[in-house]
Order: structure tokens, then C-alpha cells, then sequence
């Protein structure tokens, strides 16, 4: 036999009514005082819906309803009500749409909704914008909104500002955006001002020294807000400052520690001052040694007789070069000879390059943290690497505050700065990790492509010899590019000029190419447009 269902009574006092999980968050004034009105000349004719909570019950639709008949009765009046047995998803899809059905719903009140509609959809967007019956245009535009503080909010409920304001406010960091409607409301400025106003605190993302990958998805870009709002900032700023002034500091750090640690490799990469040869003589000593090589060697000197005809056998003086390490036999010039030398710099340049990539990734740098936690290498960053910067990244007083009140600190630290801090923790790795296995492991990983942040220039070719120059310049693709016959005249130049000349060399560009010597595997990294011809060439010769 089926349970008897429970017989609810059709009219309680107010005294037995609760508010409920209505997704309306402000109520008119002016419309309150009609619904009275209203009450008092016919009496509340639509039943408010409750469901049971409880000794009470909880108001699924009719809040207004409930207001009014609380100021004409008090809490001993009797009202209609309908009672039924609802879950809180069931619940909350009746108010949404008794808020819809009866009177256009605040854009704040549809924000909330998306929220918690996306919340109890487990994050499945699809599922959420059909049970709400709306675009996915009005969902997106409407969970952006979700970012206004309560401020902005009851501001735009109350209409003391328009839409549009709100829309440029859901723009701005929460802690920043009840000071600008603060300025907004004092100097009364209208949706253009205030989009003037803002982009002159907004920063230009053309500008940034730091890796913006991370920007294209981030809601604090204004490319991404146009795709949302019809009221926006110009396209290609930040409205964060605080992120991208954290960003640009870190990236500064970073490209002033590169400076220190290439002007350290140049510094250990070169010869002490006694064996410092000019590379024109190196050549002559190099033209000497061959022209010598091709002619019979002896122990002894075959011309020097005395008069008496008989063989001076004194051993002939060795021939003296400019230095007393044999040139003779030279060990051959290729990339395996220049990575050998150039490992400092290269060793420097890639922890930079991954120090930089991970600074502005924040999916990469937890990953890179969580990986350098499990493995024992976490601790291998130096302690003051990020204690000297904790007054930055958290806050000017926290170097200064005890140890609780530092967990305190990093408790309260918004989504956004939280994911700086990780970030940045994820670059010091790169830097002081022990292992370069471990920097390359992570930077091939990540596909760090070391072409982003460096190149062949002046100060990198200085370090080599005429030999090794004219190899690079070979694998580079320059001499193919000026010919063989013209290389070779170039290379009778002194060193300066030979440099100068590879740099400037008319219709030949040097970005994107990297020589052998500072890849990490040793092999030439081609531009990437050559690149991605020669990775076409094999489905051109399919296709055909």
C-alpha cells in the first residue's frame, strides 16, 4: 500500500513563514507600496508557494507577497499558501522562474542565478543555460557579472548607475571597483566617461616585457570583455593592474638575473689575458703551420753545415708561435665543439627562458611545484629567492609578521595573487634547481621555445673564433645566403667587421634561428615558418 500523502492546510499565519533561498536580491520600493496597496483593497488572491522546513515553512515564490501581507496584517494574519515537498534544486528552479514569469528580474539577480545554477550543474554550462531557457550569450554576459561586488550590485538594483557601468565595472579587480563607483557616483560620470576614466588606469598589453599567453583566456582582458559586454574598454588592455604590475616586476627580476648570469658566462667563457691571440694572426699562425706541414720534417736542419763541411747536429730551435699550445693539430669545428663552450650561457638563457614561461602560466607552474615537491628537488630554492621578494608578492608587512599571522596572510590572499605567488615559486625553480636535466626535462614538457626571448647577437658571437663563426654562420644558413666565394671574403676581415657584417647582412634575418650551440638537443632550430614548411613538405608530397 502507498503511504497516505500529508494533507497541508491551504492558509497559515504569517508567524509560520520563513524566507526562503529566493534568488531576488532587491525589491522596489515604489512596486512594494503598490503590491500594499494592492493588499489592502483586495487581499492577497494568489497563494504563496512554501515547501515544509521543519515547524515552519519556507517561501519558495511570493517573497513580495509575503512583505506586503506582513505590513497590512502583521505576523498573526492568515494568507493562502501552497505547501509541496521540493528538493533545493527543484526549489530554486521555481523562483527563477516565478521571478521571469512576474516581473523582469535584476541583471544581478539573473548573475546569482547563473551561479548557482552552474554550481548544482556541477560546472556543466551546457545543462545549466538549458534549464535556465537561456542563451548562451545571456548566461556568459550574466556570470561575468557575477564578479561585481555587493556594492556595484545594489548599486545597479537601485539604478544609481546604468548597465553599462556595471558592465565596465565587472572589468576592474573587486577591491578597486568600490572606489571607482565611488568616483563614478561623486562626479556623476555617464558609461563613456567612465570608459575614459578607466582606460587610463588600464595597461597596455602591446607594452608588457612579460609572457602573455596566459592573457587571451583572462577576464581582465578587454579583448575578452567585448566578446561579453557591449560596454568595454578598448581592445588590447589589462584592467588588473595590480596583476600586470606583479607580472611585469617578476619579469624584470627575471631579465635583470639573465643579464647577471650571461655577463657571468661571458665573463668565465673568456681566455685569461696572457693567451689572448688576435684572430688575423691566428691565421697567419694557421697559414705558417700549413705551409710548414708541407714540407719535409727533420730532427735536425739540413743547411746548417760549418766550413769544414762537417753536419752541425745541434737540433734546429722549434719554430716559435705566439702560443705555446699547439696548433698544429686543431680539433675539428662543429656543434658539438661550440655547445662545450657556450654551456654556461646556454645553461643561463634556458633557465631564464623557462624561469619567464612558468611566470606567466599558472597551470604550468603548479604543475612544475607539485612535480619539484614529490621528487625531493623543492627545496633546492634558495631561501631568499622568494623571502626577498615576500613584500611584493603578499604584501609590504609580511616579512615582518609571525608565523601565524603569515598563514593568515596567504589565507587571505585573493584567487588572482594567490596564482602570481605560484607562479612565481614555479620560476624560482627554474633558476635554482640543481639539475639543468631538470630545466630541460620541463622546458620540453612545456614546449618552451627559446626563440621567443633570445637570438643571435653581437655579445654571442664575440665569444668564437673565425673557424667557429664561419660554422655558425654555415648552419645558419647565411653563407647560403651570400655565397660561399662572398663569406670567404668577408672572413678575410678582422673579427669586429666579420660580426658586423654577419649582423647586417642585407635581406638576411637572424630571428627565429637557432644555432645548435644553445638548443638542447644540438641540433639546429630553423625559423619557425621554415619550420612549418618543412613539416607541410611531407603531406605536399602525399597530396600530390
Amino acid at each position: 500500500m502507498n503511504a497516505p500523502q500529508t494533507r497541508w492546510p491551504t492558509t497559515l499565519p504569517l508567524s509560520r513563514i520563513v524566507k526562503g533561498d529566493n534568488p531576488r536580491r532587491y525589491f522596489d520600493r515604489k512596486k512594494h507600496e503598490e503590491m500594499v496597496a494592492s493588499v489592502r483593497l483586495r487581499g492577497i488572491i494568489q497563494p504563496i508557494l512554501l515547501r515544509p522546513r521543519g515547524d515552519v515553512f519556507a517561501i519558495v515564490a511570493g517573497e513580495r507577497r509575503y512583505r506586503a501581507g506582513l505590513e497590512v496584517y502583521g505576523a498573526s494574519g492568515e494568507v493562502p499558501v501552497i505547501i509541496r515537498e521540493m528538493t533545493d534544486q527543484e526549489a530554486l528552479e521555481a523562483a527563477i522562474a516565478e521571478n521571469d514569469d512576474r516581473d523582469d528580474p535584476s541583471e544581478t539577480e539573473q548573475a546569482d542565478a547563473a551561479v548557482r545554477y552552474l554550481a548544482a550543474c556541477q560546472g556543466d554550462r551546457a545543462e545549466a543555460i538549458r534549464r535556465l531557457g537561456w542563451s548562451r550569450d545571456k548566461f556568459d554576459r550574466r556570470l561575468a557579472l557575477a564578479n561585481l561586488s555587493e556594492v556595484v550590485k545594489t548599486a545597479l538594483d537601485e539604478r544609481r548607475i546604468k548597465l553599462g557601468h556595471a558592465e565596465l565595472l565587472a572589468a576592474v579587480p573587486g577591491d578597486k571597483q568600490d572606489k571607482a563607483l565611488e568616483t563614478i557616483l561623486k562626479a556623476g560620470l555617464d558609461v563613456n566617461k567612465t570608459r575614459e576614466l578607466l582606460m587610463r588606469v588600464t595597461q597596455h598589453l602591446g607594452s608588457a616585457c612579460f609572457d602573455k599567453s596566459e592573457c587571451t583566456t583572462c577576464s581582465f582582458n578587454s579583448a575578452k570583455q567585448r566578446a561579453l559586454f557591449e560596454t568595454h574598454v578598448e581592445d588590447g588592455y589589462c584592467t588588473n593592474a595590480a596583476c600586470f604590475e606583479l607580472k611585469a616586476e617578476a619579469a624584470e627580476v627575471i631579465r635583470f638575473e639573465q643579464e647577471e648570469r650571461a655577463a657571468k658566462a661571458a665573463r668565465a667563457a673568456s681566455p685569461p689575458i696572457e693567451a689572448v691571440e688576435d684572430d688575423d694572426h691566428d691565421d697567419a699562425i694557421e697559414e705558417t703551420v700549413a705551409s710548414t706541414d708541407a714540407q719535409p720534417r727533420s730532427e735536425y736542419t739540413t743547411s746548417n753545415l760549418d766550413g769544414s763541411g762537417t753536419r752541425d747536429t745541434t737540433p734546429a730551435a722549434p719554430v716559435k708561435l705566439a702560443t705555446s699550445a699547439s696548433t698544429v693539430d686543431k680539433p675539428a669545428v662543429n656543434g658539438k665543439s661550440l655547445a662545450a663552450r657556450t654551456a654556461e650561457l646556454r645553461e643561463a638563457t634556458w633557465r631564464t627562458a623557462l624561469a619567464r614561461a612558468l611566470a606567466g602560466n599558472a597551470e604550468h607552474a603548479r604543475t612544475t611545484v607539485l612535480v619539484a615537491a614529490m621528487s625531493g628537488t623543492l627545496s633546492q630554492i634558495k631561501s631568499d629567492t622568494l623571502t626577498s621578494r615576500a613584500g611584493l608578492l603578499v604584501g609590504p608587512a609580511f616579512p615582518d609578521h609571525d608565523y601565524s599571522a603569515k598563514i593568515a596572510a596567504i589565507r587571505a590572499l585573493p584567487d588572482a595573487r594567490a596564482v602570481n605567488v605560484l607562479s612565481v615559486i614555479g620560476a624560482a625553480y627554474a633558476k635554482d634547481v640543481v639539475s639543468f636535466g631538470h630545466v630541460a626535462d620541463l622546458a620540453k614538457m612545456f614546449e618552451v621555445d627559446l626563440r621567443d626571448s633570445w637570438r643571435v647577437d653581437q655579445s654571442f658571437l664575440e665569444r668564437y673564433t673565425k673557424g667557429e663563426l664561419k660554422f655558425i654562420a654555415q648552419e645558419c644558413g647565411l653563407i647560403a645566403h651570400v655565397g660561399e666565394k662572398r663569406f670567404a671574403k668577408m672572413l678575410g676581415s678582422k673579427k669586429p667587421e666579420l660580426i658586423i657584417g654577419m649582423l647586417n647582412r642585407i635581406g638576411f634575418d637572424w630571428a627565429g634561428r637557432l644555432p645548435s650551440a644553445m638548443t638542447l638537443d644540438g641540433t639546429y632550430g630553423p625559423p619557425p615558418d621554415r619550420a612549418a614548411r618543412q613539416a607541410e613538405a611531407p603531406i605536399a608530397e602525399l597530396a600530390a
